[in-house]
């Protein structure tokens, strides 16, 4: 029920939907299929599991099993597996996606929008990669500028005290307000 709709079961504690959480995050719901995600790219990419050498001198059950399979049979089991192997890889692109969701959801909790309003003054971040750097006991930042125009996806374009524009625009997490 948590996997498909995200509803804890009622009467639970906290740590009981705690450990709900750690346990859904290795399951993916296909369809009406609950299916575990752990596949391996050796399995994702040929269909199968690797046999290490090991298993080769000392057989394992699942080699045993697949030792006793007559051609016709092995066959038939070998194209199975070929054919579920879209199966699977759209299964890890699924979970792979759904991670992705669940690391911006948890990065975007900590995100502290920034507003900017049209003349306010401001000091850019200096960074190291950046011509104006001077080391590490130099500042970190430097100005102040004006903000000349605000865009969408907190975008800035700032200026020179002199008004003089800057051509590029420049994201507001590498500047933070001045206070005179």
């Amino acid at each position: 029920m948590f996997v498909e709709k995200g509803e804890y079961p009622e009467g639970i504690t906290l740590n009981q939907k705690k450990t709900i959480r750690k346990l859904a995050n290795g399951f993916f719901l296909n369809k009406n299929v609950l299916t575990s995600t752990e596949a391996t790219p050796h399995l994702l990419v040929y269909g199968t599991e690797e046999v290490i050498p090991v298993e080769v001198e000392i057989p394992s059950l699942r080699i045993i099993q697949e030792a006793e399979l007559d051609d016709a049979e092995w066959i038939r089991k070998r194209y199975q597996q070929h054919a579920l192997i879209d199966e699977k890889r759209m299964i890890a692109v699924c979970h792979g996606q759904l991670y992705q969701q669940r690391m911006a959801r948890a990065f975007n909790k900590h995100v502290r929008t920034r507003v900017f309003q049209i003349g306010q003054l401001v000091l850019k971040r200096i960074f190291p990669n950046q011509e104006e750097y001077k080391g590490q006991f130099a500042p970190n930042w430097q100005g102040p500028y004006m903000v000349r125009k605000v865009l969408s996806g907190g975008v800035v374009v700032l200026a020179e005290m002199d008004s003089q524009e800057w051509s590029r625009a420049i994201n507001s997490d590498s500047i933070k307000r001045y206070y005179v």
